[in-house]
């Protein structure tokens, strides 16, 4: 190893040295990302709320499903197939940033819901399929505003209004049947923008709200906001509760065996530096030591070459005669193999069978089998003319 591949080396050590040694007197980044998981402790995480869900609803009894409602409750334990009900009573939860239920789940809730049961749904967007289905608008107001408020239409509960600005959207409830709903909650500045209500449908309930980012980590320990997430969780009817969470669990997990280097920022940095040094160091390395590829020539095609010579003797040789015979031979051993037509007799009928068969002009047929035949009239009478007409003629047809 000589002195430039040692200079080369401690320098790339000197890098990765100073910058882990960088990296590592940095803060660790805040991660805003709204994941709405329920392992994750970062601001839009749900690891609070499903801590201290027990404690806020004492009277109900919450079970967490990973699967979708579809698949849920089509299960043989929670459906009857013969009396076309449900066994699982209760209420159906489900807290996100963005909808993630199918329109199959979504009808399943909603039948679910007529028969007596209810829904209470979080969502900043709500599937368009159940708006449909319950006759209701929403409309987002893009303005941005730095003072949120948000406060429960039930002044048994407080009249206190909640400035949730973090992840809060502007959401709120254009239109609904005033009949069969009932508004439980507004945000902004006055009631003109409801962000929570409650819709009779059939024999159920649906508890439909706006604002999921009330119920992450930095609303529920930020000052007194979660006063607002527990007033907006007691109009949940008590009893059941069944919690989907699929996708929000945090269970998928990486099995690299890398996963946890590229975790940590500094170890990642530090392996993806030692990769280039080793790129670098194997390019400049093989490039000095590359031995010259010698040049080897294809072999050439024998047979090739054996037609040529065959093909020049008879041809300098002047036996045309021989050359036709030959080529007539080929071309009814071809016609045999390809076409299964008997050869014996170059007739009408056999012109006609090769024209079906073949498909090629009919003209072309009768002047090849005319020329064969009379070659064969007159075999040895041929000069150059008659093979290369022969040839032609043939040529047409194969």
């Amino acid at each position: 190893m000589n002195n430039t591949i040692k200079i080369g080396i401690a320098f790339l050590m000197l890098l990765l040295a100073g910058t882990i040694a960088y990296d590592s007197t940095l803060p660790k980044p805040v991660n805003w990302n709204k994941t709405y998981s329920l392992r994750d402790k970062i601001p839009f995480g749900l690891y609070v709320f499903d801590h201290e869900l027990t404690k806020t609803l004492p009277k109900s009894k919450v079970e967490k499903i990973t699967v979708t409602p579809y698949e849920y409750y089509q299960l043989p334990s929670n459906y009857d197939t013969l009396t076309n009900e449900y066994k699982a009573k209760g209420t159906i939860m489900a807290i996100s940033e963005y909808t993630n239920i199918d329109s199959e789940s979504i009808k399943e809730i909603c039948y679910y819901v007529s028969n007596g049961n209810s829904a209470f749904l979080s969502l900043k967007v709500m599937p368009q399929e159940l708006l449909d289905t319950l006759r209701i608008k929403t409309k987002s107001a893009y303005k941005y505003t730095d003072t949120i408020y948000n406060w429960v239409a039930n002044q048994k509960l407080g009249t206190q209004k909640y400035n949730l600005t973090e992840g809060m959207g502007n959401n709120y409830f254009t239109k609904y049947d005033t009949l069969s709903s009932s508004v439980l909650g507004f945000h902004s500045g006055d009631t003109s923008r409801v962000n929570f209500v409650k819709v009779n449908y059939r024999s159920g309930t649906f508890y439909l709200h706006l604002q999921p980012a009330a119920f992450t980590n930095i609303h529920l320990l930020k000052d007194n906001h979660h006063q607002y997430a527990e007033k907006v969780l007691s109009y949940v009817p008590p009893g059941k509760i069944f919690w989907f969470v699929k996708d929000q669990t945090g269970d998928i997990i990486s099995k690299s065996p890398m996963r946890f280097i590229l975790s940590q920022p500094a170890l990642k940095w530090a392996w993806y530096l030692f990769l280039l040094g080793m790129l670098i160091f194997m390019v400049f390395n093989a490039k000095r030591k590359q031995r010259v590829v010698p040049i080897i020539m294809p072999l050439s095609n024998t047979t090739i070459d054996f037609t040529k010579s065959i093909g020049n003797l008879y041809y300098q040789e002047g036996d045309h005669d021989n050359i036709i015979n030959k080529k007539i031979i080929y071309f009814l051993e071809k016609i045999r193999n390809e076409y299964l037509i008997d050869t014996g007799r170059l007739d009408d009928e056999f012109i006609k069978k090769l024209q079906h068969k073949s498909g090629k002009d009919l003209n072309d047929i009768k002047k090849a089998i005319f020329l064969i035949n009379a070659h064969r009239k007159s075999p040895h009478s041929s000069i150059e003319e008659d093979l290369i007409q022969i040839n032609n003629a043939i040529e047409k047809i194969i």
